[in-house]
């Protein structure tokens, strides 16, 4: 199926319920595969290098600890209006990732799962109407309190793979290639990034990204989303061959946004 970048079902003004539901369990399982990998982790191992330039397999899941105890205070901030006590800003978040990233593999497995249960309970808990309220991204753009849903199924996503301990780009859940090449090619085509069509093979799916010059990427989505990401660049081919263009920081932030009114905006 081929079409031209749209916006995506998360960057509607609404999420059904259906779709919150279906969110938290995507949240649920992939956090029960990164649990799998962490309960074969050593002490020795947490310690070694990740796949992130300078951060250790304990500061990727220190990191996705502390992510999801931001979720947290997001969702309470939409479900009370306040968050539970001041706003953890990026200083603050770096510190508590270098502190916790040297603790046993056992500590930080916990610490994950916790972190995590707690973001699931209170999702379970959230009125349906709390869901629409605007929060503010720590980067400072504003998005639906159920977009956290998405973005940390990202990070689980994504930093599963970063930990360099055996779950893979092909490891990825399908749906979650499909929502995150979606978002992320919306994204690029917001920018005018130099990419004529987008074609994951496996999936059925193309994109048509920008009306500027620029090659045809084909590849499995997984493949298409590692190296959008940064992750992976093995198994995609440019039509005409050439020099791939490179991505910009990921992830991007959504397009079209959300204004002050609960709105897609500009």
């Amino acid at each position: 199926m081929s079409r031209s970048v749209p916006e995506s079902a998360s960057q509607s003004c609404r999420a059904r319920p259906g779709e919150i539901a279906g969110l938290i369990g995507e949240v649920v399982r992939s956090g029960v595969r990164l649990g799998a990998t962490l309960d074969g982790l050593t002490d020795a191992e947490v310690r070694a290098p990740s796949l992130l330039p300078g951060w250790t397999r304990g500061h990727v899941l220190a990191h996705v600890a502390r992510s999801a105890d931001a979720y947290v205070w997001l969702l309470t901030v939409a479900r009370d209006g306040a968050g539970p006590g001041p706003r953890a800003g990026s200083a603050e978040l770096a510190r508590a990732v270098a502190d916790g990233a040297a603790r046993p593999a056992v500590a930080l497995a916990e610490d994950v799962r916790s972190a995590l249960a707690r973001l699931v309970e209170d999702a379970r808990a959230m009125p349906a109407g709390a869901w629409e309220t605007l929060v503010t991204a720590l980067a400072g753009w504003a998005h639906p309190a159920w977009y956290t849903l998405y973005r940390c199924w990202r990070e689980l996503e994504t930093h599963h793979v970063d930990l360099g301990a055996g779950y893979r780009t092909a490891d990825w859940p399908a749906g979650y290639v499909v929502w995150a090449l979606d978002s992320t090619l919306a994204a690029l085509a917001a920018r005018d990034f130099p990419l004529a069509r987008v074609e994951a093979v496996d999936l059925g799916r193309a994109w048509s990204v920008s009306r500027a010059a620029g090659p045809t990427v084909a590849g499995p989505g997984h493949v298409l989303l590692g190296w959008l990401s940064g992750r992976a660049t093995d198994g995609v081919a440019a039509v005409p061959v050439g020099r791939l263009p490179v991505p910009p920081a990921w992830p991007l932030p959504p397009v079209p946004g959300w204004d002050g009114a609960g709105k897609p905006g500009a």
